[in-house]
């Protein structure tokens, strides 16, 4: 009989990960804070810190007690992109959105039916949305999760109907859609359109566009998306102008993946 996955586990390394994923919100953090965010005593916190500390994962502040990630995590985060083809082409793909549009950009992909955004470009203005790199957000909230659902495949779309029909859809904004059904029916017509948008549904005041990436294969890896306050990207202008550079973006990177025309 197969083992399951989970039954090799090594709990004190899955510690250690989450020590260093509790530094996501946080440039500082000490043992005791920690302890209580991660329901772990103190004393093994510290080792766990002691043994990162030891191989450059993370460093404490010569100020004082507290802990924040090294450069290790750094060459980690290079190796990660520089070893992925869909990272080193969407680069100068996002670059050349963000410039031509003036408004942030991201590329992302779909973990657990979580968005969890992979690359980001910003342009020097004084008000725009912040980059949301390595960071994650429920998918029937985003036009990023709209699209990675909407547009992939009939089994994804059916886990994913399960899943919601478990736990639910929390209500992010008065916007955000948590009924069901209505999603479910909006994941369809994002699958005709071949791109989402929403405005306001994640976060008051922004408003997002986002486009499928396909591989040779034909599969939805990843999608694209720009995002900008909604004073100035309201929807009759993210229609209007936003999809279809987002469209043209995604549809750029996905014929370098060797996407089919």
């Amino acid at each position: 009989m197969k083992r399951e996955r989970s039954d090799y586990a090594i709990q004190a390394v899955r510690n250690a990960m989450r020590v260093l994923e509790a530094f996501d919100d946080d440039d500082q953090l000490g043992v005791t804070e920690i302890g209580r965010r991660l329901g772990l005593h103190k004393n093994k916190v510290f080792r766990i810190l002691a043994t990162l500390a030891e191989d450059g994962y993370v460093e404490q502040c010569a100020e004082h007690d507290r802990y924040r990630l090294g450069v290790r995590c750094l060459a980690l985060g290079r190796a990660y992109a520089h070893t992925r083809p869909l990272l080193r082409l969407a680069r100068p793909v996002l670059a050349e959105l963000a410039v031509r549009i003036g408004e942030s950009v991201h590329l992302a992909e779909l973990r657990d039916f979580e968005v969890v955004h992979l690359a980001g470009e910003q342009t020097p203005r004084i008000l725009q949305t912040s980059l949301r790199v390595g960071r994650s957000l429920p998918a029937h909230c985003t036009a990023l999760g709209k699209v990675l659902v909407g547009c992939g495949s009939p089994e994804l779309q059916e886990r994913y109907a399960r899943a919601i029909a478990a736990r639910g859809l929390e209500a992010r904004t008065v916007l955000t859609i948590s009924d069901r059904d209505k999603l479910l029916e909006q994941l369809h017509a994002v699958a005709a359109q071949g791109y989402a948008v929403d405005v306001e549904e994640c976060e008051p005041g922004l408003s997002c566009a986002a486009g499928p990436v396909f591989d040779a294969s034909g599969a939805l890896v990843a999608a694209i998306s720009l995002s900008a306050p909604t004073v100035r990207l309201p929807e009759e202008a993210l229609q209007r102008s936003a999809v279809p550079a987002v469209l043209a973006a995604a549809h750029e990177l996905s014929r370098q993946l060797g996407y089919p025309a």
